[in-house]
């Protein structure tokens, strides 16, 4: 597993305030929101702010959020195209 996903799960949990999930036993595959972790609007508002914030980045679209914000795995590889684009 990559340390930019082992990272991402530590930023969420703490950005979120998930303290009962163990960063370990998270699946990087599994859906942020819906079934998954079961994230809502806001959390997907604090989620935009831990890109900025942390990796500099800014989403262009709605839609492109939901491609970035499907997984963990999804994230992490945003990050990684897009910081090897700077």
């Amino acid at each position: 597993m990559s340390e930019l996903v082992n990272k991402l799960k530590k930023e969420i949990i703490e950005e979120l305030n998930l303290q009962d999930i163990d960063p370990d036993k998270l699946d990087e595959n599994t859906s942020l929101f819906k079934d998954g972790l079961g994230l809502d609007s806001i959390d997907a508002l604090e989620l935009i702010v831990l890109l900025q914030r942390n990796y500099g980045l800014k989403l262009a679209s709605a839609e492109e959020g939901q491609q970035v914000f499907r997984s963990i795995r999804s994230m992490a590889d945003y990050i990684e195209s897009h910081q090897s684009v700077k």
